[in-house]
């Protein structure tokens, strides 16, 4: 690596490496977060059915 700013313009194709590491980063965080956050809310859910199915 000759330099930090070569590093950075990506000899001259920066405009299209580093959107594309942007949408890796925004695919790999939406991999990792929503399944959490997906679980939760089917198990609040299930919780809910049997609070209802015991009150009845």
């Amino acid at each position: 690596m000759k330099s930090w700013h070569e590093f950075i313009t990506m000899g001259g194709y920066a405009a299209y490496v580093w959107p594309s590491y942007g949408i890796v980063l925004v695919v790999m965080l939406a991999n990792a977060i929503l399944p959490g956050r997906r679980q939760r809310r089917l198990l609040r859910e299930i919780r809910r059915k049997q609070r209802e199915e015991q009150t009845e």
